[in-house]
């Protein structure tokens, strides 16, 4: 008998574990450094706790809104507060759906409830939100208002897609994503691959949870040192010690770099030597 293939559930495990175990990806957790409360353990955790929620996904046995709470509340058991909720956005539908094309499908299909599922999860979270959003996460009628306008879980990414990438994912064709996985076949296996796709990424674009956490002049700062360091003008570890330093980490460019890379390997892009 042969080694069996990798399942969808796997895969996508493995790209959380991959994406967390890189090094250097700048001011973020990894294997050279934690943060005081949440460590690389409750990442890894994170990544063996959504287990069912993804093999669900994978069978089609729930509904998008369903999952992500679902896969939400197990990986709160490990205590390390938020680690994968923006990656739980992509890649739930990313499994439903066997890839992009599939994804861009059935995030289209939601529903009502999946909207209020998902608020559901949400306030399960310690996610930074605007203070501003008129359909907060803390407002106890938020269901009732959901209900009132009708919104899908669909209409609720539209509705945070100009403030949040990874809504942006859903408005948008999951484009970062489509790109993180083109440029990690290009760059070809090993962690080394992960850590320069990353670099790009934060090079790319303004990272939209550091522009909740500081500002959005200082989110486009740190993308504008990314770029420096691309162009060999600051050095890589000196970037990631001012991200440390400053509490500064990416995490919804991390949350998107989790998603290519399950899309990667589905595609066929091997990780191991």
């Amino acid at each position: 008998m042969g080694i069996p293939p990798l399942t969808l559930t796997e895969k996508a495990q493995m790209a959380m574990m991959l994406e967390v175990c890189a090094m250097t990806k700048p001011g973020n957790v990894d294997r050279g450094h934690d943060y005081p409360d949440t460590w690389l353990e409750h990442f890894l955790f994170s990544s063996l706790f959504c287990r069912t929620a993804f093999e669900r996904a994978e069978k089609r046995d729930g509904t998008i809104g369903e999952l992500i709470r679902q896969a939400t509340l197990l990986t709160g058991r490990h205590r390390g507060g938020n680690t994968h909720f923006g990656a739980f956005i992509l890649l739930i539908p990313l499994i439903i759906g066997k890839g992009i094309e599939g994804a861009c499908e059935c995030i289209k299909e939601t529903s009502i409830e999946d909207a209020i599922l998902f608020y559901d999860a949400f306030a399960h979270t310690a996610v930074r939100v605007h203070d501003s959003d008129e359909l907060d996460i803390h407002d106890p009628s938020v269901a009732e208002k959901l209900r009132e306008r009708g919104m899908t879980l669909f209409d609720v990414m539209a509705h945070s897609a100009p403030q949040d990438m990874v809504a942006r994912e859903w408005t948008g064709g999951f484009a970062l994503t489509r790109k993180t996985a083109d440029l990690l076949k290009e760059d070809g296996r090993g962690r080394e691959a992960v850590s320069s796709v990353f670099l790009w990424l934060l090079a790319e674009e303004p990272d939209t949870f550091i522009a909740k956490k500081f500002g959005y002049d200082r989110s486009c700062q740190v993308r504008d040192q990314a770029i420096q360091v691309l162009a060999g003008q600051i050095s890589h570890s000196d970037f990631d010690e001012y991200c440390i330093r400053e509490s500064i980490n990416p995490g919804s460019l991390a949350d998107i770099m989790i998603a290519g890379l399950f899309v990667a390997l589905i595609e066929g892009w091997e990780w191991d030597l």
